[in-house]
């Protein structure tokens, strides 16, 4: 450690300070104060010398004393790898990279895979910590391998019910007690079989299997309508797909979705990588509320509804990279999206009424867009026999701003 840093974020395991490299118990015994959970501060006890700090709740209130700290050598101590789902990008944010060093240990996703010799570059990670099961959705594809960090005892069982109510009863899943430690146990099940009481600190390793009828979430865009909760006022599948694609969703951008309904598309948008984000804007409570519902079951609660009508309730929201105009689409709302929009985003506005598509056909010169007109037609009963017949057509406007 040089001088300039006075912080170090030490990963500790469940063998303790005998599994520390001499360089981190040197650090360990040098350090004025050193702040943990109980947990950890029982482990690293031996050789601290200085002032022993467990975390408040929240921890986030420790904040101020932490920094007032510097520049007195100070340990922060953290389980495994602090940077994996871990206090490391937290103090990130607080203190300068030059003045923070940190030493890992190796991560539970690290040992798990030791354990049980998965890649871990074929798994999927996610973390329960303060985060909820529904998140695990859209990773149960059928021979995925999944790494999940617990949140306490009660998260295997809790991850058993959700799997066997949506169809993954059959699936391998792996509870490993605390791993690298005196005590670690690992145990194999199944959902359906489930019956285990794990200590609280453990992790589950899922190797998924899909049962008849699992709710398998397709990897596309545009998908099933049935798999939203609506009252009709959704972005049918079809005409989804072709929205995405336009809207070309890239990773960690922001979507407006104005006029959500569903949130059909803001869902979809946020299903393209873990890092997007989206708002919705919807004038009524009760499909606001749906909407949320629905993104919490299908693996994205981090949308955000807000309850409004445009342009209004577009004032204070940060500015988008795409905006998606579904519904309610005039002249003041189509300008509003567009000033807000970021240069190189993209804007899609739907149309199905003459009078929207009159306003569409006004702008798209003025805004360099591209116009679309969008049918598609479905095998229906016609009397005793079957016909094609057409749903609405959709004219789409699809513009980027320079």
């Amino acid at each position: 450690m040089t001088s300039s840093h006075w912080l170090t974020i030490l990963g500790i395991g469940e063998d303790g300070v005998g599994g520390l490299s001499p360089a981190a118990q040197g650090m360990l015994r040098g350090a004025g104060v050193v702040y943990g959970g109980k947990r950890h501060l029982a482990l690293a006890a031996p050789l601290v010398t200085g002032e022993a700090r467990p975390w408040p709740s929240p921890m986030q209130d420790a904040w101020p004393e932490l920094l007032a700290c510097r520049p007195r050598s100070t340990v922060v101590l953290a389980s495994g790898d602090p940077f994996c789902f871990g206090v490391g990008s937290l103090l990130a944010g607080l203190v300068p990279a030059e003045e923070m060093l940190c030493v890992p240990a190796p991560s539970a996703f690290a040992l798990a895979c030791a354990r049980l010799r998965w890649a871990m570059q074929d798994c999927s990670t996610i973390s329960f910590c303060g985060r909820p099961l529904e998140r695990v959705q859209p990773l149960l594809q059928p021979g995925a391998r999944l790494l999940a960090l617990s949140a306490d005892a009660s998260t295997p069982a809790a991850l058993a019910a959700y799997l066997r109510q949506h169809g993954f009863g059959g699936s391998r899943m792996h509870v490993l007690e605390a791993l690298g430690g005196p005590d670690e146990r690992i145990t194999t099940t199944t959902p359906e079989s489930f019956a285990l009481a794990p200590a609280a600190l453990n992790m589950v390793a899922l190797e998924v299997v899909a049962g008849q009828g699992a709710r398998v979430l397709p990897l596309t865009t545009g998908l099933p309508d049935d798999v939203f909760e609506h009252d009709g006022q959704i972005t049918k599948a079809d005409i989804r797909a072709v929205t995405l694609a336009r809207l070309a969703p890239r990773q960690g951008e922001l979507l407006w979705d104005i006029g959500c309904g569903s949130g059909s598309i803001a869902i979809e948008w946020m299903l393209r990588h873990p890092a997007n984000r989206a708002i919705g804007l919807e004038p009524r409570a009760d499909r606001a509320a749906r909407a949320m519902r629905n993104a919490l079951a299908l693996g994205v609660p981090g949308l955000k509804v807000e309850q409004g009508k445009a342009p209004e309730g577009l004032h204070g929201l940060p500015p988008p990279d795409a905006v998606f105009i579904g519904g309610g689409c005039d002249a003041a709302v189509l300008e509003a999206a567009w000033a807000a929009l970021k240069p190189g985003g993209r804007l899609v506005a739907n149309a199905v009424t003459v009078e929207t598509e009159a306003l569409l056909l006004a702008n798209y010169a003025r805004l360099g867009a591209q116009l679309f007109r969008i049918g598609i037609e479905r095998l229906d009963m016609i009397g005793t026999r079957h016909g094609f017949r057409p749903a609405m057509t959709v004219t789409q406007l699809v513009a980027t701003k320079s």
